[in-house]
């Protein structure tokens, strides 16, 4: 060890930043830094982090934050309330629901769908397109073609159809969604995988006598986390448009769940006279969509190679 890295202390900058780390906690540590301070000085990716982790806050507090019953309303003198009055900071709707309340419990129900249809199509796609990428053959050939099956069919035309199939209700959009979600992923993976499926550290550990589950396992697919990541977050605002499109047609969420899609649906009536029936949650998810895409921005920016020369 040299006399620099000696007198460098853990964890300060000078010990993040060195270019010979000791040990691999400190290169993960290292890289990991240099990731958000390229993430960090980025505005806008601060901006929809932000967004994201005020949409988490929200939904995890809900209970406390919401003012009113978001299911339970007053039709005799609360029904239709401008934003404002009463004590209904954002209006009332055609129940004589509190708006407000009905979007902070709402956003559990966007968490919800988010964030399974992430861990059910990430991991399908990350497996299938790795697999494909590696294994190359009629292999590749028979699993490239199930995905370009799924990537013919529009989004939201085979998560209608699945959802009709199945039933309405949260659990069966979730999983309408994630089944339409995964063919981009495995597309990515296939990509990334086939750069360095013959590159030399991978012929290294063949000769160490690797078998190809271990090599995919544990070689192969962290390499592809990063492309994967960016992707999965740029496609967070599909996955709410698809799931208040979904809850929109009445296929989603059934009532009197808050769900945002379902909320517009019951306010396009009075979209002319009350308008903020279906423009609050309309707003909820323009912003909670924009957050997501500023976010995956930020990521694509921080995780590519090309910046870490700059």
């Amino acid at each position: 060890m040299s006399v620099l890295q000696a007198s460098e202390k853990p964890y300060s900058r000078e010990w993040l930043l060195s270019e010979q780390p000791t040990s691999r906690h400190q290169a993960r540590l290292g890289r990991a830094y240099v990731i958000w301070r390229r993430f960090s000085a980025n505005r806008l990716a601060l901006a929809g982090l932000g967004i994201i982790l005020l949409l988490i806050l929200v939904a995890i507090f809900a209970d406390v934050l919401a003012p009113h019953n978001p299911v339970q309303g007053d039709l005799r003198n609360s029904r239709l309330l401008p934003p404002g009055s009463a004590g209904y900071l954002l209006g009332t709707d055609d129940q004589g629901r509190d708006i407000l309340s009905r979007l902070i419990h709402g956003s559990r129900l966007t968490l919800f769908v988010v964030v399974l249809v992430a861990i059910i199509a990430a991991p399908v796609g990350l497996i299938i397109g790795t697999v494909s990428g590696y294994a190359g053959g009629w292999v590749d050939a028979v699993l490239m073609r199930i995905t370009d099956i799924f990537l013919a069919f529009p989004k939201l035309v085979l998560a209608l159809a699945l959802v009709a199939a199945l039933g309405p209700g949260i659990e069966n959009a979730v999983l309408a969604i994630a089944v339409t979600s995964w063919p981009p992923y495995a597309r990515i993976a296939r990509a990334e995988t086939m750069t360095f499926r013959n590159s030399e550290f991978i012929s290294a550990v063949k000769l160490m006598g690797a078998s190809p589950f271990r090599i995919v396992l544990r070689h192969v697919m962290p390499l592809c986390l990063s492309s994967l990541i960016v992707r999965v977050t740029l496609d967070m605002a599909g996955i709410i448009l698809t799931a208040a499109g979904l809850g929109f047609l009445g296929l989603g969420a059934q009532p009197p769940l808050p769900e945002w899609g379902a909320m517009i649906a019951s306010g396009r009536r009075f979209i002319l006279d009350q308008w903020w029936v279906a423009a609050m949650p309309g707003a909820a998810i323009l912003i909670v969509s924009l957050g997501f895409n500023l976010l995956g921005d930020g990521l694509r920016d921080a995780l590519d190679p090309k910046e870490a020369g700059q």
